[in-house]
């Protein structure tokens, strides 16, 4: 038996930190790390082949909160025996029993697939016969079996044999030393299809795709066999992820931040000169395409991509922050590409990538929204609140938030660079200084933008990663279906603004098909009945930059969450910062690894009897016609 190399001394360090459950990460010499988030009843080992190449694989396992990797070439697999029996004595006493998972793989090319340019998905799992644990066997079999690549599903098997594999290395511990450690033992064989079954050359998307749906079946595993055989009873499968996150997340988590706070794409795709174009449209008797001036672009796109793609994202070992950081990613480039393509028609190609297609049920949703409800709805104002009064009455629901939690730190602020309008900027309100704003708007347009938009980004903020205030890539549409929401919910969604949001949809489609900036305008105005100034606000929202269709996801972020209310599901998570619905199980994950926190403050209308009412109504809502809501009327006086 060849001596270890691990000292007693570094063993024992090991074993001190997991009896007080602290966690370990450490560099064995020689041999690989160790890493071990806190007392956890199982262990994942890796041990690299000795007699060929196997690049990628340690992913397969990097992402578990308990796993020992030997990678190094010069790594004798009897050396880590004392390491292993030493940890197992500790949590094996701490829970009763305990489970070594090892995961290895075939020598590429030994099962030949079908179509070596399309390989499916194949695993062994590897037991003793002596073992009595077949339902946590069925329950790896069978997550497994939901894993596909390329649509094919995966191809699982279960072997029952003697002796452990893998065949060219010796067990970890003996039948023995198993046996009076309780701990049982699951050899799990993975198929290399992320490998070039000649030149060994490594396919990492295909990697990145197994890696986290094996990352799933373990958690599984994990989970049922610690509840069934163990003293220690997680809630859920994801509070056996890892907790602590490491240095490379931080540090990419940083980089991603930097580069998205260096410019703000929808000021730089927002023109400068609304007004005049305005007055030149309607003087060209709205024919005439006006033209727009947008702000100097503050960056160079094609230099910040390049700090972009240096962000070294493959450094992150856990597969649900690496999906995050990588979505993030392609935004930004999309993005960049957006501001370098500005005011062409490149940028459109752009804009339908980042804010998702026009599907036919949306475009039919907003036609029968204009043709359902009449242009003018029921209110009756007298005068308007000018930028100053409006930002009066938002500083004091400002107020109202920073009595919740003392670091709210939104300004609002009136800008002469803005003609008119609201804008959220990191977290901060931006009013144009010729905004009108009608009085039964008011309250609607606070919880709009105060109440979401900005309370999203302070949560983000209180939130250990920046990209949950930053914005997750592709949270508008759960952002704004949110923010309307709260319009209805403090009984602001009139029919003009339902009808304003359908407009949106149905001209974004209008440009998508080919129509100019007349067609839309005229289409607005002529067949929707939309004022002269609306129909040419609405164009102009929808051309800018090139043709940006980012308004659509207003109405459909709508229609997607009352979807999510229909199914029983509760609103108040969604308010843990700036993330896309397709995030919550991930969100949710992250929470149950008390990675994530829940939101520091919630809406103030939340607090409102009735408003707790209405989402509960909203739970049955079949047609978003159902929504449309009357101002209080204001009688007008003699």
């Amino acid at each position: 038996m060849n001596p270890s190399p691990l000292s007693p001394d570094l063993i024992g360090s090991i074993t001190d930190r997991l009896r007080a459950n602290q966690p370990v990460r450490r560099r064995l010499p020689g041999l690989g790390r160790i890493h071990i988030d806190r007392q956890l009843p199982f262990l994942c080992v890796y041990r690299r082949p000795e007699n060929r190449d196997d690049p990628g694989t340690e992913r397969l396992i990097t992402g578990e909160a308990s796993h020992l990797l030997l990678t190094e070439p010069i790594a004798k697999p009897v050396s880590i025996a004392p390491l292993v029996d030493a940890a197992i004595q500790v949590l094996s006493k701490e829970f009763g029993a305990f489970l070594l998972m090892e995961v290895w793989t075939s020598p590429p090319g030994s099962t030949p697939a079908a179509d070596p340019h399309r390989p499916r998905p194949r695993f062994v799992i590897h037991t003793l016969r002596t073992q009595n644990i077949t339902s946590t066997l069925e329950v790896l079999q069978a997550h497994l079996e939901k894993i596909t690549v390329q649509r094919l599903v995966a191809d699982v098997k279960v072997s029952h044999s003697r002796k452990l594999p893998p065949p060219d290395l010796p067990p970890i511990l003996s039948a023995q030393e198993a046996k009076e450690l309780h701990c049982h033992r699951i050899a799990l064989e993975v198929a290399p299809i992320y490998q070039d079954a000649e030149s060994g050359t490594l396919y990492p998307l295909l990697l990145r795709r197994l890696s986290r749906g094996v990352s799933r079946a373990l958690k599984r595993t994990f989970h049922h066999f610690s509840r069934n055989h163990t003293s220690h009873t997680p809630p859920s499968y994801m509070a056996l992820g890892r907790r602590s996150v490491g240095k490379a997340v931080w540090e990419v988590d940083d980089q991603l931040a930097a580069i998205s706070d260096s410019f703000d794409f929808l000021l730089q795709v927002t023109p400068v000169n609304i007004e005049a174009s305005w007055s030149r449209f309607r003087r060209w008797g709205f024919d005439r395409l006006p033209q727009f001036i947008y702000r100097p672009r503050p960056i160079d796109p094609a230099l910040v991509k390049r700090r972009l793609f240096k962000i070294p994202i493959e450094r992150v070992e856990d597969p649900t922050l690496e999906q995050l950081f990588r979505e993030k990613q392609e935004e930004l480039d999309c993005q960049l590409s957006m501001l370098m393509n500005r005011d062409t028609r490149r940028f459109l190609y752009g804009s339908l990538q980042l804010y998702g297609d026009l599907d036919a049920e949306l475009v039919q949703t907003a036609n029968r929204i204009l043709s359902g409800l009449p242009p003018r709805g029921n209110e009756v104002s007298r005068g308007t609140l000018n930028a100053q009064q409006f930002a009066e009455r938002a500083r004091r629901e400002v107020a109202h938030y920073r009595k919740k939690s003392g670091d709210f730190k939104t300004s609002v602020q009136v800008r002469d660079d803005i003609y008119s309008g609201l804008m959220v900027s990191s977290g901060n309100l931006l009013i144009g200084k010729n905004t009108r704003v009608p009085p039964h708007r008011v309250e609607a347009l606070l919880n709009h933008e105060i109440g979401t938009h900005s309370l999203t980004y302070h949560n983000g903020r209180a939130q250990p990663f920046h990209q949950l205030h930053v914005g997750l890539a592709g949270y508008e549409e759960l952002q704004e279906g949110l923010a309307v929401l709260a319009e209805y919910l403090v009984g602001g969604l009139t029919t003009p603004r339902l009808r304003l949001l359908a407009a949106r949809v149905v001209t974004a489609h209008a440009l998508v098909e080919g129509a100019t900036f007349a067609d839309a305008f005229k289409l607005l105005h002529e067949e929707h009945g939309f004022s002269q100034r609306t129909s040419f606000t609405v164009a102009m929202r929808i051309f800018r930059g090139g043709g940006l269709t980012k308004d659509a996801v207003y109405l459909r972020g709508l229609l997607r969450l009352l979807s999510h209310l229909r199914q029983g599901k509760d609103i108040e998570p969604l308010y843990i910062g700036k993330i896309a619905a397709h995030h919550l199980p991930l969100i949710s994950e992250l929470r149950w690894r008390r990675v994530l926190k829940a939101p520091p403050i919630l809406p103030r209308f939340l607090d409102r009897p009735e408003c707790r009412a209405k989402i509960e109504r909203l739970r049955t809502v079949t047609d978003i016609l159902q929504l449309t809501q009357s101002a209080p009327k204001r009688e007008r006086k003699p």
